[in-house]
């Protein structure tokens, strides 16, 4: 028999409650369509987090919704890691960039995030935070042109840049013409708002930059590459890491 008490279902518990704090109405069988599992399963999980205190409320009749108490928790966050690492890295592109606005706490976030790490940890985000570069504003000409990058080229760029794999992608020039490319990811260029991958290209056998916005597919790889240091790639690329 599978133990209840596994990672897996407490994060779906720590999901659940996230979900039933929006102002959404949700069903046990919406939830249970939601998370992949049986109505079952849901209600012994609801059992469970009202056994921790939690104040679910539940409508009562046919169809009726369940939610949780909207202040519940206020100033509590539980994080995986990888949401942890996001949520750094996002901090500290805004306080690189000296945004104006909402940076009076982003500070002191950004220390109780870094103090939940083990120093191993730590390591491994100060070595992605530095490669991640912050150059020149666009110009007008490329923000104009500029989309959004297709979310599942996002996610799977995303995983390769971390576990430092190559990457397989469909990539469009500005003139239209496009072609499929063997890619290392081994830093990334932001020139707001426009995100750059700069690279090497084995197509070319040489470093390259790629928009993210003009790759129309991507496909992880299992192959591992040796990060290259900066000045191996062109001159123009060289801008702020993100090393605080």
């Amino acid at each position: 028999m599978t133990r209840t008490n596994t990672p897996e279902r407490l994060r779906r518990i720590e999901l659940l409650a996230v979900q039933l704090k929006q102002d959404v109405h949700c069903t046990v069988k919406d939830l249970a369509q939601q998370f992949g599992v049986s109505p079952r399963t849901i209600a012994r999980d609801l059992s469970v987090m009202r056994e921790q205190g939690m104040q679910i409320d539940a409508d009562r009749g046919r169809g009726g919704g369940v939610r949780l108490d909207r202040n519940w928790g206020v100033g509590r966050l539980n994080l995986s890691y990888a949401e942890a690492v996001d949520m750094l890295i996002s901090i500290a592109v805004a306080e690189k960039m000296q945004s104006p606005m909402f940076l009076a706490s982003l500070g002191s976030v950004r220390r109780q995030l870094v103090a939940s790490f083990s120093p191993e940890k730590r390591a491994q985000i100060e070595q992605l935070k530095s490669r991640i570069m912050i150059g020149v504003t666009a110009s007008t000409f490329v923000q104009l042109s500029a989309t959004a990058p297709p979310q599942r080229v996002v996610q799977t760029l995303h995983q390769a840049f971390i576990n430092q794999t190559e990457l397989e992608i469909r990539y469009e020039r500005e003139d239209g013409v496009a072609s499929d490319r063997r890619i290392a990811p081994h830093y990334l260029l932001l020139k707001y708002p426009v995100w750059y991958v700069v690279a090497f290209d084995h197509l070319r056998e040489e470093p390259r930059i790629f928009r993210c916005d003009r790759m129309r597919a991507a496909r992880r790889t299992e192959k591992p590459f040796r990060l290259l240091a900066k000045d191996v790639f062109e001159p123009s690329v060289i801008a702020d890491d993100l090393s605080l």
